[in-house]
C-alpha cells in the first residue's frame, strides 16, 4: 500500500492554521530567544557582590532607584548599593547581574507601591534568577526537521522563533462511503431489517483525528450502479476513498466489483482477525489527476475500525508527510485471562489495560468484552488492541503480548 506513495504537495499556511499539519521543509530560528537577559522571578535586580553577606539576621539594605516591567526598557542603571524592582520577564537593567526574589526581601509582595529601600535577607550568586539571552535558541539554530507534526508546543516554538507562516503538506482528502440496504441515518426511525449507520461516523472521525479533510454522504444501496456512481463521484475530489461493507463474498457484496471497474485491484483479503475481507485498489482521478487510493473495509463495525487503524492510517500518514508513517508505539502487557482465536490469522483483541496486581510495574490486559466483530460496546471500552500471532490458537493467562494503544493520533 505504501509503495510509491509521496507526500501530498506543500502549501504556505498561516501558523494559526498549521496545527496537525506536517512540515514540508526544515525550519530554523529567525530570532534569538530570549532576545535579551531577563528575569525569571518577581524581585529586585541587584549586584550580587552587594548582597554577598546578606542573611536573615543581618539583611543588607539597598536603595531602590526604579522599576522595570515586562515590555518596557530599563531607564536606570544599577549602581553599587542600589536595586531596581523587576517583574517576571522584564529586561535585566545594566549594572545588575542577579535577581533577588521578592520573597527573600522585606518588600510587600503583589500589588504594592515602589519602596524607597529594600532589605535583602539572602545572598544570591551571579546569574541567579536570570534567563540569559539565547539560552533557549539563537537565530539560525535548527528548530524542526521536515516531517515534523505541528503540535501546540511546536506552534509556540515557531511563533517565538519569529515564524508567521510555514510550508506544510496538504492534508489528505478522504471520502467515507458506507454501503448497505440495511443502513438508516442515526436517530431516524428504523424500518424492517434496518440498523443505524455507525461505520460512516466512526471512519470519518478516525480520518479527521489524523488531520484529513473528510467528506461523507448517505449510505449507498447494495446495487452495483449505485456504488459505482458513488465511487466515481468520490474520485473527483478524494485522494483516498474508504468504503465499508459489501466487500466479502455475499450475493449482494458489490463493492469489490465496483472498485475493479474504476481502479486496479492490488489486494483482497488479509490474514487478520477481525477484518479478513479487505480490498485495496489504485485509480487515476476522474479529473485526470494523480493516483487515488481506494479501500474496501468490512461492514462489521469492529472489523472496519481495526482495518482502518492497521492499513488506512499509515497510508494517510504517508500522504500527510510523516517521516515514519508506520511507526506506532506499542506497550507490553500480561494477559489477565486466557484468550482464544482463529489459527492462521493475526488477532487484534480489544482489551482494557491496568497496572498488573503483581506490582512489578507491568500492565495487565483483559478482554474489554465480547470479541465478535459486531460488538461495538467492547471496542468503545477498549484501551488497546492486543496482538496474538497467526500460528497460535490462543494464549494462557499470564502470557505477555504487545498492545497497540488506542489513545489518538
Amino acid at each position: 500500500m505504501l509503495t510509491g506513495l509521496r507526500p501530498l504537495p506543500a502549501e504556505e499556511v498561516p501558523l494559526a492554521e498549521a496545527l496537525g499539519r506536517v512540515l514540508a521543509e526544515p525550519l530554523t530560528a529567525l530570532t534569538t530567544l530570549p532576545p535579551w537577559d531577563n528575569t525569571a522571578m518577581d524581585g529586585f535586580a541587584v549586584r550580587a557582590a552587594d548582597v554577598a553577606d546578606a542573611s536573615p539576621s543581618h539583611p543588607v539594605e539597598l536603595r531602590v532607584i526604579g522599576e522595570v516591567a515586562a515590555g518596557h526598557a530599563p531607564t536606570a542603571t544599577v549602581e553599587p548599593g542600589t536595586a531596581i524592582r523587576i517583574l517576571t520577564g522584564a529586561m535585566l537593567p545594566l549594572g545588575a547581574d542577579a535577581v533577588v526574589p521578592v520573597e527573600d526581601t522585606d518588600a510587600q509582595p503583589g500589588l504594592a507601591d515602589l519602596p524607597e529601600r529594600v532589605a535583602v535577607r539572602f545572598a544570591v550568586a551571579v546569574g541567579e534568577s536570570v534567563r540569559r539571552a539565547g539560552s533557549d535558541i539563537r537565530a539560525g539554530d535548527p528548530l524542526c526537521p521536515a516531517g515534523t507534526l505541528v503540535r501546540p508546543a511546536t506552534l509556540a516554538l515557531l511563533a517565538a522563533a519569529g515564524h508567521a507562516t510555514v510550508r506544510a503538506h496538504r492534508p489528505p482528502r478522504v471520502v467515507v462511503l458506507a454501503t448497505g440496504d440495511e443502513l438508516a441515518a442515526p436517530g431516524t426511525p428504523l424500518g424492517p431489517g434496518q440498523i443505524p449507520e455507525s461505520n460512516g461516523p466512526m471512519l470519518a472521525a478516525q480520518a479527521r483525528r489524523l488531520g484529513a479533510e473528510v467528506r461523507t454522504g448517505p449510505p449507498a444501496p447494495d446495487r452495483l450502479d449505485a456504488v459505482l456512481g458513488a465511487l466515481r463521484g468520490a474520485l473527483v475530489w478524494a485522494d483516498v476513498v474508504v468504503a465499508s461493507g459489501g466487500v466479502s463474498v455475499g450475493a449482494h457484496d458489490v463493492v469489490r466489483t465496483a472498485m475493479e471497474s474504476v481502479a486496479r485491484l492490488d489486494l483482497w483479503r488479509v490474514a487478520v482477525q477481525p477484518g479478513k475481507p479487505l480490498a485495496f485498489a489504485r485509480a487515476t482521478g476522474e479529473d485526470g489527476g494523480g493516483e487515488r487510493l481506494l479501500f474496501g473495509l468490512p461492514g462489521n463495525p469492529v472489523s472496519s475500525f481495526v482495518t482502518f487503524e492497521l492499513f488506512v492510517r499509515p497510508v494517510l500518514r504517508a500522504l500527510a508527510g510523516h517521516a515514519r508513517p508506520v511507526d506506532r508505539p506499542q506497550v507490553r502487557a500480561r494477559l489477565g485471562a486466557a484468550v482464544t482465536k482463529a489459527t492462521g490469522r493475526r488477532a487484534y483483541l480489544r482489551v482494557t489495560l491496568r497496572r498488573d496486581p503483581r506490582g512489578d510495574g507491568m500492565l495487565e490486559a483483559r478482554l474489554a468484552g465480547g470479541q465478535g466483530s459486531n460488538v461495538l460496546s467492547a471496542l468503545a471500552a477498549a484501551d488497546g488492541l492486543a496482538i496474538v500471532p497467526e500460528g497460535l490458537a490462543g494464549l494462557p493467562a499470564g502470557a505477555e503480548v504487545d498492545v497497540l494503544p488506542l489513545d489518538g493520533g
